[in-house]
């Protein structure tokens, strides 16, 4: 039979496992935020105009920015693995 270890709970709240915990959080809320707000702020703007091949552009351009901003602000805490499943 095999034996697999995951750690202990003490890792799991350590002062660095939480800030990785909060840097991760707030990363990809960030990037969640920005990039669903930039599609509805575009979808506002102009009428039906986020369907358009621009509008697409446009919507793709502003969650690579969210994204890079948000793997910037997690990089040296947690690695900047940000996952919004």
């Amino acid at each position: 039979m095999v034996k697999i270890e995951v750690g202990s709970v003490g890792d799991s709240f350590s002062v660095s496992s939480l800030k990785a915990y909060l840097s991760e959080f707030i990363a990809t809320l960030l990037f969640v935020f920005a990039g669903v707000g930039s599609a509805i702020a575009f979808d506002k703007l102009t009428s039906d105009g986020a369907l358009d091949p621009a509008g697409l552009v446009a919507i793709a351009i502003a969650h690579a920015f969210a994204l890079f901003v948000g793997v910037s602000i997690a990089a040296n805490i947690s690695g900047g693995h940000l996952n919004p499943a």
